[in-house]
């Protein structure tokens, strides 16, 4: 960095301006005033900045306390959001000076994992995060929702405040089962029920002929009732077949005035089994990556397959978390795994590899990549095995 001293610190109150006007130019609402009570820093949020010798802010990124599910367990993790660096500077390596340090910090406060959302994959892939899904919306012509014809003995009506705490408990069902998807608990997920419900113009709960919610959907009805009229889907999760069509069904009824229905699906949904794929196109996908920070850790921290015994033997490579590298022995054992320094190194692992297999890649995947080194099929087959699960799926941007 031609001899330049930076300073990285964590943001305090006096660099909120800073904080704001790099923010604000990186990513397109330069032109807006700084709110005043507007701060980098809210619970469960933590910014760091990189400084120059005259006090300016040249870089920055965000560290987020949330967690992922990955086989059926919350693991810890660091979302990494707002990350910017000054136009005349980038690509001398500030981002990486701010990153490196974020891993570490993240590291020392328990995070395990860390997962973000990349607008390019290049500088990130340098760090060792590996692009593993993508956050989508797809576009459905609302005629073909029109189509389903909705459960009998299924209601819906909007929800109410009392319905919030069942409501999340059906998504923790689903993000339970799945792989990747977020925890929403925490202090980044505080918003009090009354608030949740006013951020959208509708939020719909599935109730079937027990009274029991079973489903719902949070959505908003976009602008103009002519071609362009669209209603946007957050959230439609069903814990019963006849929950998922009828609230389906219920968008079908918007035809004559939003020809356009918006869903953010995931690719196993079950939504899927109602809908033809060539109905569906993608809007703006969003792809996010994986990053393992601690690699003992996070192999402890998430479920494995309960039936699956075995052992691997591994040789981890990372230069930008040192402590993860050498060789460890990886071993399962009725649906908890450990990872322990020692071992033979058999197969050798990168780490963007790392995560993309803590993800649910193959070794074949791996192998292809140039991710994965060594072994043999009887590794292959217990890494395949550990690993397997619903594809990665995200449904909340940060």
């Amino acid at each position: 960095m031609c001899g330049v001293t930076y300073q990285v610190r964590s943001l305090g109150p006096a660099d909120q301006r800073l904080a704001w006007e790099l923010g604000s130019l990186t990513f397109g609402y330069h032109e807006r005033p700084m709110p005043p009570d507007w701060s980098s820093d809210t619970p469960g949020r933590r910014s760091l900045g990189v400084f120059d010798p005259d006090g300016r802010l040249v870089a920055k990124a965000v560290d987020r306390e949330q967690g992922h599910w990955f086989g059926g367990r919350t693991v810890p993790a660091s979302g990494v959001a707002g990350v910017a660096a000054a136009p005349e500077l980038r690509g001398r390596g500030l981002g990486r000076l701010v990153l490196t340090r974020l891993l570490q910090d993240a590291r020392e406060r328990g995070a395990v994992i860390s997962v973000l959302f990349d607008t390019t994959p290049a500088p990130y892939r340098a760090l060792g995060w590996e692009e593993v899904g993508a956050l989508t919306y797809y576009r459905v012509p609302t005629r073909v929702l029109a189509g389903i014809r909705p459960d009998k003995a299924t209601t819906l009506r909007p929800a109410v405040p009392a319905d919030i705490e069942t409501v999340q408990e059906i998504y923790r069902e689903v993000a339970r089962a799945g792989t990747g998807m977020m925890e929403r608990s925490g202090p980044t997920f505080a918003t009090p029920p009354e608030q949740l419900l006013a951020d959208y113009h509708g939020f719909t709960v599935a109730v079937d002929d027990g009274g029991t919610i079973v489903g719902y959907a949070s959505w908003n009805r976009g602008p103009g009732y002519d071609a362009g009229g669209t209603v946007t889907v957050d959230d439609l999760i069903g814990l019963t077949p006849e929950a998922t069509r009828t609230l389906l069904a219920m968008f079908g009824g918007w035809a004559s005035v939003a020809p356009a229905t918006l869903i953010r699906l995931g690719p196993t949904d079950p939504a899927w089994s109602l809908l033809a794929r060539g109905d569906a196109t993608p809007e703006a996908p969003q792809p996010w990556m994986l990053r393992v920070v601690d690699a003992p850790g996070a192999i402890a921290a998430r479920g494995w397959p309960r039936h699956l015994t075995g052992e691997v033997d591994l040789e981890l490579t990372d230069d930008v978390c040192p402590w993860n590298q050498g060789h460890h022995r990886l071993t399962l054992d009725g649906g908890h795994a450990r990872l322990e320094p020692g071992g033979a190194g058999v197969v050798r692992l990168a780490a963007r590899g790392l995560a993309a297999w803590y993800a649910g890649a193959t070794p074949q995947q791996l192998r292809r990549g140039g991710f994965l080194t060594g072994g043999n099929a009887d590794t292959d087959e217990v890494l395949r095995a550990a690993a397997s699960g619903p594809a990665p799926t995200l449904h909340d941007y940060f």
